[in-house]
């Protein structure tokens, strides 16, 4: 299944780095930019989540609040945090079910690994519709993050 723009954002709620439980409707009124990663700690993975804390600033700027999902355990992604020092939500789609419902889940990723978040970005409005979308079927491809803030900027 895959969500289209124009369509009404899945709704999820899943655990965040340090337990808590974080809702999609928690965000009700701001913008919302949901990033998919695959893996905590892989390289690239690292340099685009550095990229946008090093930017957070811009976003919230455009009342903007991101959030990052992948299926790795909610422990891991607390050090991913810790390390990296993070400035905001990571949360933890273990079971990938919300990777699914918004169709970023890489059946076969490689090195015999299965069901791994496809890289990927949305922008969910301030009503809970998709704005805008890109999906990275190469995990080595980094999102327009340029064009991420130039939707951002129409929006507001």
């Amino acid at each position: 299944m895959e969500v289209n723009v124009g369509e009404r954002a899945p709704h999820f709620s899943l655990r965040a780095h340090d337990k808590s439980e974080v809702s999609l409707n928690d965000y009700h009124g701001k913008n919302v930019v949901l990033l998919f990663f695959p893996l905590a700690f892989s390289s690239v993975c690292t340099k685009e989540l550095c990229a946008m804390r090093d930017e957070l600033s811009d976003y919230n700027h455009l009342n903007t609040e991101v959030i990052a999902i992948s299926v790795d355990s909610l422990y891991t992604l607390r050090k991913f945090k810790e390390d990296y020092g993070y400035n905001f939500q990571l949360l933890s789609d273990f079971n990938k079910e919300v990777s699914r419902s918004f169709g970023v889940l890489h059946e076969e990723f490689g090195l015999g690994m299965r069901g791994v978040a496809k890289r990927s970005v949305f922008i969910i409005d301030k009503e809970g519709i998709i704005r805008h979308k890109q999906i990275k079927e190469n995990p080595a491809e980094m999102p327009d993050f340029r064009q991420v803030l130039e939707t951002l900027a129409i929006m507001n």
